[in-house]
């Protein structure tokens, strides 16, 4: 509600909540509802209180409800979410309410992930499973041929000596055989293509949905869950396309076996059907354990393929500290889990299967007695009972195989579940009426900001508000912890506000697509990832085409031009992955030149020249005029002496900005925060 400009005391009418949630792309409409109704109400929703305030109405359970009042306190920071019995409740509140919808899902585009989020990619492919659809059936009307070609052999040929009979149907066999052996190998090949295309389709669609996730998804989460959620797709797609897809087909066709068999037996069909039931109600019976013995491998294979990337990712820690004992330890300990759980799960499915496989086997006994007794009474001919067995035995495949596909449909189950924790999680995506960003200027405001990291958590920062002028050079200093990097990932939107608004030119960024704000803003972080490619390549990332000499301009900029010049390939030269082929001051000055790269409008330092020595140090402070013109900069810096010529310095302290003003005026304070700290550091040994 304070994305239209109106402060967070200012009373607020209906037509302006109406208002406001149309501007920011929400669907909104106003209701009466009462007591009884608010536990089946679409929450949350905007409650309208007597007094005329509203309050966000989160949950209610028929006893107490959950509230969060959007009015600022005192300092701007906001309340807490807050648990008030029904009874308060009702005696605040007006019986209206606002129900709040996004568009965006009201349209599908939210919609729970499920296997419809499959259907696009095998929908666009439908033409190549026709095909290996329409190759099955062929395969499956050749699988007629092959029984009655033994009855006629078993009750014309042997009987009556036919052997010129037996070789026209020998032949006849050995081209059935040869077509069915061409058809399958084109099968396989148009299926492989196929399913190949479909897997690039949809593994390009899930990454493009997992980088566009919020950075909190990824904090919340170890790397080594995320990388083992993405590998599930496969048991996905391979259930949908693979052994679902042609079960289909064979289920359909062994309707069409049951039928032809009924015409040899109706007694010896009705033995096979019977055990029909049986397969489910074992599958059944399997099932819940099956399901929890699935969960339990998944949670441990997570855990290993953690454990990999923390250490392997943590490699010089580890040797520094000597840690591969303990480390091993602990692989060994958790790889005995999983591979526990994993035998658990291969011992129960072994179990499944091999039930179905004595089922199996007792109605193949059943139909054999009972066969050899119409054989016996002349009610059936030796081949006529030879065929039924066969055309039996494809009727047992496809069900025997189901028994196989229950289980993979347990595992494709849970691997839903595991993967919709990325597919369910909103992407940065742009608001629907998203502001086209023209060319910053560099001016930044925040207008009473307050933020936490969770809801249950301190607040970071409370009721902040600040204007930086374009072109300005602010330097941001304070106690680790202060909210000094939170401050600049709510310009780069990396963050939301919890409260007030955070402006750019004037324009709210909330309402602008994040990649198009983040493309004009270059930050420079304490550590910075460099990938395992060439030097120039790490520089000009954003457009590895760009001419030599802009890749030069940015280096000599942030003091690399000397040392890159020097290395064996100079700027083609491979760093290594993470940057492992260079010390840490030179990985540093190259994501500083990376930064300046794209010539951005706001510029942001967070702890940039903390890994720089201080010979590059003073590389970059005699090129900090070069580098600050025309742009707006923000430096954030525990080492006081990168931010004293800055055009103002703010000093923040539990999430507020206690003091403010350039660097002679906060270092003559007496007792201010900027001068004791400013003190501690001048008079520390050299």
């Amino acid at each position: 509600m304070h994305q239209l400009g109106k402060s967070a005391g200012a009373a607020w009418s209906t037509e302006d909540l109406l208002l406001a949630a149309k501007h920011l792309g929400l669907k909104a409409k106003l209701v009466r509802s009462d007591l009884g109704r608010l536990t089946l109400t679409p929450l949350p929703a905007i409650a309208l209180l007597r007094d005329g305030r509203v309050i966000v109405l989160a949950q209610c359970d028929g006893q107490r409800v959950l509230l969060q009042d959007t009015t600022a306190d005192g300092n701007g920071a906001g309340s807490r979410p807050t648990i008030e019995p029904l009874a308060v409740f009702a005696g605040q509140w007006t019986g209206e309410l606002i129900l709040i919808a996004s568009r965006a899902s009201l349209a599908g585009d939210l919609a729970k992930f499920d296997f419809s989020w499959f259907i696009p990619s095998i929908v666009k492919y439908r033409k190549l499973l026709s095909e290996v659809l329409l190759i099955s059936l062929f395969l499956q009307l050749f699988a007629l041929v092959s029984p009655l070609l033994f009855q006629v052999v078993m009750d014309k040929v042997l009987v009556h000596r036919g052997l010129t009979t037996l070789d026209v149907l020998v032949i006849g066999l050995t081209v059935v055989i040869v077509f069915e052996s061409v058809l399958t190998a084109l099968r396989t090949y148009v299926f492989s293509h196929t399913t190949s295309r479909i897997d690039v389709e949809l593994g390009a669609r899930l990454f493009r949905h997992l980088v566009n996730l919020p950075l909190a998804y990824f904090q919340a989460r170890r790397v080594g869950d995320s990388v083992a959620r993405v590998r599930e797709l496969e048991n996905i797609r391979s259930f949908l396309t693979g052994n679902a897809l042609t079960l289909v087909l064979d289920v359909l066709f062994s309707v069409l076996f049951i039928a032809v068999m009924f015409l040899y037996s109706v007694p010896l069909t009705l033995i096979v059907l019977v055990s029909l039931p049986l397969y489910v109600m074992l599958s059944l019976a399997l099932m819940p354990v099956l399901r929890a013995r699935l969960n339990e491998k998944f949670a441990r294979g997570a855990e290993n393929q953690a454990l990999l990337v923390e250490s392997i990712t943590g490699i010089q820690t580890v040797k520094a500290s000597a840690l591969e004992p303990a480390i091993a330890k602990r692989w060994d300990a958790q790889l005995a889990a999983y591979v526990s759980a994993s035998f658990k799960t291969q011992s129960l499915a072994t179990y499944g299967h091999e039930g179905i496989n004595l089922i199996g086997k007792l109605v193949g006994a059943a139909t054999l007695w009972y066969g050899a007794r119409l054989v016996m009474h002349g009610e059936l001919t030796v081949g006529q009972f030879v065929a039924f067995n066969m055309f039996a035995q494809r009727v047992a495949q496809p069900i025997m195989r189901m028994a196989q596909i229950w289980t993979d449909f347990q595992q494709t189950g849970i691997s839903m579940a595991r993967l919709g924790d990325i597919l369910n999680t909103r992407t940065e995506v742009p608001p629907q009426a998203a502001a086209q960003l023209p060319p910053l200027k560099g001016q930044i405001q925040f207008d009473q900001v307050a933020f936490r990291y969770r809801p249950e958590a301190p607040p970071v920062l409370q009721g902040l508000s600040l204007d930086v002028r374009p072109g300005e050079v602010i330097g941001i200093v304070g106690r680790s912890g202060s909210g000094k990097s939170t401050l600049t990932k709510l310009v780069q939107r990396l963050y939301t506000a919890e409260q007030g608004r955070v402006l750019v030119d004037g324009v709210d960024i909330s309402l602008i697509d994040a990649a198009q704000l983040r493309r004009q803003i270059g930050v420079v972080l304490q550590e910075n990832l460099l990938f395992n490619r060439s030097v120039r390549e790490n520089i000009a990332i954003v457009d590895p085409a760009a001419p030599i000499e802009q890749v030069m301009h940015a280096a000599q900029l942030a003091g690399a031009h000397e040392f890159v010049s020097e290395l064996p390939e100079g700027y083609d030269t491979i760093v290594g992955e993470q940057g492992t082929g260079l010390s840490g001051g030179q990985r540093q000055r190259i994501a500083i030149a990376r930064a300046l790269f794209t010539n951005p409008r706001i510029l942001i330092l967070d702890e940039a020249t903390s890994a720089l020595d201080y010979e590059s140090e003073a590389i970059l402070q005699r090129n900090m005029g070069a580098i600050c013109k025309g742009r707006t900069v923000i430096i954030i810096a525990h080492r006081l002496s990168s931010v004293r010529q800055a055009h103002r310095i703010i000093v923040m302290d539990k999430g507020r900005i206690v003091e403010a003003g350039p660097h002679e005026a906060l270092a003559d304070k007496p007792k201010g925060l900027y001068a004791h700290l400013w003190a501690l550091q001048a008079g520390a040994p050299a």
